[in-house]
């Protein structure tokens, strides 16, 4: 899939500033959206995913200052790549993720929450893409946004990334996700969505319309999960197929807990 999976935002709060790195490729779309986000001219502003170590992107996050704490979705490196060296540039600001392996200067992220510096902010634990994975619900000013990092895309599909992500996780996720009606969703990679909800519909109708397909190849002799991929992700770019390979290996482990058979007759990672 390539195309948005719900009508895109029409406009950000106000409160909201997108600064895309430079690194669009078949896994990042456009590149790694690093969201900004300020209360009122002068506050100090809060960072989501400084992205990859780009200088250049680093330099533009870095202008935007003051700012006063840097917060992860997950620890992909696309997202965290960067983390280090602006705490460094920022004079010491504090890098606050889940993992603490991707914190810096601050602790992990609970849930306590975080200094909004104005902004009201709800940690969302949304694991499924990867064990770490958060999304930030974000009020001000009487306007809201999800940012949802990599558990739903701007456009297209999200992978499982097995065997860090668990796919049982991620549909308990969206339907998390799915209560949170007329709300923008700020991804971290493709445009922003009009209404997380619906896209957290879509995923978990897509989710399951793929276990259908797995189940209905395995019927049909499927043996590896490679043997799946080949079936069920067939009009999908061969030079993805590695990535398809993840969310399959996902889909059969949820399966064979499912099923009470851990093997389901497949290779295992």
């Amino acid at each position: 899939m390539t195309g948005a999976v719900t009508a895109l935002a029409g406009e950000l709060p106000e409160w909201v500033t997108l600064l895309r790195a430079p690194n669009p490729g078949p896994m990042t779309l456009d590149g790694t959206n690093t969201w900004l986000l300020r209360a009122a001219p002068g506050e100090p502003a809060l960072v989501v995913d400084p992205g990859p170590a780009d200088e250049g992107h680093l330099a533009a996050i870095a202008e935007r200052g003051p700012i006063g704490l840097v917060l992860i979705t997950h620890g992909h490196p696309d997202h965290t790549e960067a983390s280090r060296h602006l705490h460094e540039l920022l004079g010491g600001v504090p890098v606050r993720a889940a993992d603490p392996a991707h914190s810096v200067g601050g602790p992990p992220l609970d849930d306590a929450g975080v200094d909004g510096h104005g902004l009201r902010i709800r940690v969302v634990p949304t694991p499924g893409h990867t064990a770490d994975s958060v999304c930030f619900l974000v009020e001000h000013g009487g306007r809201r946004a999800v940012l949802t990092g990599d558990t739903i895309l701007g456009r297209g599909t999200t992978v499982v990334a097995h065997p860090d992500g668990h796919l049982g996780d991620y549909l308990s996720s969206l339907e998390l996700l799915s209560t949170y009606r007329g709300i923008p969703a700020l991804p971290g990679h493709g445009p922003a969505l009009a209404d997380c909800g619906a896209a957290a519909d879509f995923y978990l109708a897509h989710r399951r319309a793929r276990l259908d397909q797995v189940r209905a190849a395995l019927d049909a002799g499927a043996r590896t999960a490679a043997e799946v991929v080949a079936k069920v992700y067939a009009d999908v770019d061969r030079s993805l197929w590695w990535a398809a390979e993840w969310s399959v290996r996902a889909q059969l482990e949820y399966l064979g807990r499912e099923s009470g058979d851990d093997d389901a007759g497949l290779d295992r990672p």
